[in-house]
Order: structure tokens, then C-alpha cells, then sequence
């Protein structure tokens, strides 16, 4: 893959959006463009119903991953965490391309025990089957309520029936260059969804297209909804948003209507999970693109 300056008059075809959530993650950096590594990038970090406004909660950012140019780890510092957004400071010390964000992969779902519903989720009760859980032998302590739950898949016991799993996947990111780009982060794995950015995503103008491809385990994913949102919706009258789909080569052309910060999601699901236990596999990807006025 070749990241390249392109000028491209199509426009990816407009479709319907990805599956909306009632708050959504974002990270949004202080800059992605440093003329050398002298500097730092402040990092806002939130889950909000609209992205890069602070208006629910904090996100974690203990499991944050930063990878320099050349694929070692860097770290996050002067971690803190207020009522609505986290903050965080990343020393570009190395100069090129660097990858900043979470990656997380879980299994959740349904499943019965003797006949009772259970699920995985946040709150664990009892281990299912025990004294005090529902589906536990005649006599036992009832249980409190909502206690029908186990922590991960690990926890679900081998005599479990109509098992209901989904495997899923999520990645929320963004790109920093110091001098001139670099592309080793964007080298693709082969395993589930995955960016690959057909132009340095720190080198985006507004009215100058830019084109980026999105593969699924290694092949050109075509078909997927991908939405952008724009920056300071508050202050335009117009949102500015944008709704595409991938073509045959995974591939969506993006014209940049104004500067700013930019919240790209896309979703897809699929019955390759590759855990025995699901059924289904749930990819989501989040990046945040920053586009200069030219």
C-alpha cells in the first residue's frame, strides 16, 4: 500500500448509516501535525451523544495503546480523569506516522441454565447453579434481583444450553505525524475489520478527496455503511455529516466540505466468529481524522 496524495472527483455513494449507539466513543487529539519531536498531543477522551461534545461520561484510558513508527509501544502520561471527558498527554519523541487508541474484544450474549436465562454482563451474581441462583435446586436461597448474569464467557458453565454468543470486535483511534508520514501502522494484520487509508490521514484538506479502503480478515470489505461526523455541529447551521458505503474494493471517497476534526465509525457483522462458542461476529472501527483548510 502506497500512501499518496490523490485528487479524486467521485464521491463514494451515499447510504443509509451505520447502526447508531446512544452515546459514542471518541478521542480527540490537540493536533496530528508536528514539524519535529519537541512537542506532546493532548488527547480528549469522551462517550457523548454526539461525538466530541462532553456531555456523559469519561472514558477509561488504562488500556490505551500507543504505537511510534517504527511499531514499539509508547505510553500515555499526565493521565486525569474529570466528570465528562479524560485527558492524556503522548511525548512524540520519534519522528513518522504514530497510531494512538484502544482495541478491545469481548463475547457477549445469552444462554440458559436449566431452563433460566442468563447473560454475560457487567454485574456478576452467583456461579450458575448455586445456592442463591435462579435455576439452583428447590429450597435455595432465592436470589437477588438482576443476579442472572456472569462476568465473561469463561464463567458460563458446561452444562449451559441455547447458548446466543457474539464475538465482537472495536478499535477507536487516531494518527500523528511528526515530519514527514511514515506507513508501518497502517500495514494490515489479515484479521477483522481493518483501515487502510489509500493517503496519509494526517495530510487531509478540505475540497482535495481522499480515499480509504477498508478490508475484513485480509479481502476488500465491500458494501459497509461508514458515517463521518463533523466537528462543532453547534456552531453551523448546516451538520455536515456524511453517510457512504464501501464499494466492490472496500474503498470510500471522501470530499471534505469544511476544516476541522472528523468522527468516522463503521460497522459490520458477519458469522465468522473465532470463538467456537459464538455464533456472530460484530466489528467496529472509530477513527478521528483532522482536515485543514487548504
Amino acid at each position: 500500500m502506497k500512501i499518496r496524495s490523490i485528487a479524486l472527483a467521485a464521491v463514494a455513494t451515499v447510504a443509509l448509516a451505520a447502526p447508531a449507539h446512544s452515546h459514542d466513543q471518541w478521542l480527540k487529539p490537540s493536533v496530528t501535525v508536528l514539524s519535529d519531536i519537541s512537542q506532546s498531543v493532548t488527547v480528549d477522551a469522551g462517550s457523548s451523544t454526539i461525538p466530541f461534545q462532553p456531555n456523559h461520561q469519561p472514558l477509561n484510558v488504562e488500556n490505551m495503546q500507543v504505537v511510534r513508527p517504527d511499531g514499539t509501544a509508547g505510553a500515555i502520561e499526565n493521565s486525569a480523569r474529570g466528570r465528562y471527558r479524560t485527558t492524556f498527554d503522548v511525548k512524540i519523541d520519534m519522528p513518522g506516522t504514530w497510531r494512538i487508541g484502544t482495541a478491545s474484544s469481548n463475547i457477549g450474549g445469552t444462554f440458559k441454565v436449566d431452563g433460566i436465562d442468563w447473560r454475560i454482563g457487567r454485574r456478576r451474581g452467583p456461579p450458575a447453579g448455586a445456592a442463591g441462583a435462579a435455576g439452583a435446586p428447590a429450597g435455595a436461597t432465592p436470589p437477588p434481583a438482576q443476579t442472572n448474569m456472569v462476568a465473561t464467557a469463561d464463567e458460563i458453565p458446561a452444562g449451559a444450553t441455547d447458548l446466543a454468543l457474539t464475538e465482537s470486535h472495536s478499535r477507536n483511534e487516531f494518527f500523528v505525524t511528526a515530519g514527514n508520514p511514515t506507513e508501518q501502522v497502517y500495514t494490515p494484520t489479515g484479521s477483522g475489520l481493518e483501515f487502510v487509508p489509500q493517503i496519509s490521514p494526517t495530510d487531509l484538506v478540505m475540497g482535495d478527496p481522499a480515499q480509504f479502503q477498508f478490508l475484513v480478515d485480509g479481502e476488500p470489505a465491500a458494501g459497509i455503511a461508514v458515517k463521518l461526523i463533523a466537528d462543532n455541529v453547534r456552531y453551523h447551521s448546516e451538520t455536515h455529516n456524511m453517510d457512504l458505503t464501501t464499494d466492490a474494493g472496500g474503498m470510500i471517497t471522501v470530499d471534505w466540505p469544511v476544516a476541522g476534526f472528523y468522527w468516522l465509525s463503521a460497522e459490520v457483522e458477519d458469522e465468522n466468529p473465532s470463538d467456537a462458542r459464538a455464533t456472530k461476529r460484530r466489528m467496529t472501527y472509530i477513527a478521528t481524522l483532522e482536515v485543514v483548510a487548504p
